[in-house]
């Protein structure tokens, strides 16, 4: 692995802010593009979402950032993978890494893993590099959802994904 991950903390806002700013034509079609957004991400991270940095291991440069949103316990154990990448990683390989890394900690037991069962990921139809990721990683398509997400002043379709833990294999 050329990537490692962890949890974003106070210290990464300008890491991240710039990262963001450098990536803003890359991620502007899909996501908002929120450079301050950090202390607002830290503050919201609990039982119901949990994020994680994908960070370069040569020089721990900012490679993107993965959301475990909507995570729900008990019975369902499911959550929502939300991602971006940043240039000038994106392309690289290295984001597929880290997502390998972030599913893998999603599915591993507690107490250093979510202990979940299943995950989503939503993607605009557009988002040919997000769809092919999503693929890559094995998620199988399960449908379409109109209108599902509200982006960039308009609501967005999005083509739904999912993986369990039975279906993830183990040496990833």
């Amino acid at each position: 692995m050329r990537v490692y991950i962890r949890p974003p903390r106070a210290s990464d806002e300008r890491l991240y802010s710039e990262a963001v700013v450098r990536s803003a034509d890359h991620l502007s079609p899909w996501n908002p593009v929120e450079p301050d957004g950090l202390p607002d991400l830290l503050r919201r991270q609990g039982p119901a979402l949990r994020t994680f940095l994908i960070l370069n291991e040569g020089d721990d440069g900012l490679v993107g950032r993965v959301n475990v949103a909507n995570i729900v316990r008990a019975r369902f154990r499911n959550a929502s993978l939300g991602y971006d990448s940043y240039v000038p990683y994106a392309g690289t390989g290295r984001m597929s890494e880290g997502l390998r890394l972030v599913v893998g900690r999603c599915f591993q037991p507690g107490p250093d893993g979510l202990g979940l069962h299943r995950l989503e990921i939503n993607v605009q139809p557009e988002n040919e590099r997000s769809l092919a990721m999503a693929k890559r990683l094995g998620f199988r398509h399960e449908g379409f959802s109109p209108r599902m997400l509200f982006i960039n002043n308009a609501w967005r379709d999005h083509e739904r994904f999912a993986l369990t833990s039975e279906e993830w294999p183990e040496d990833f």
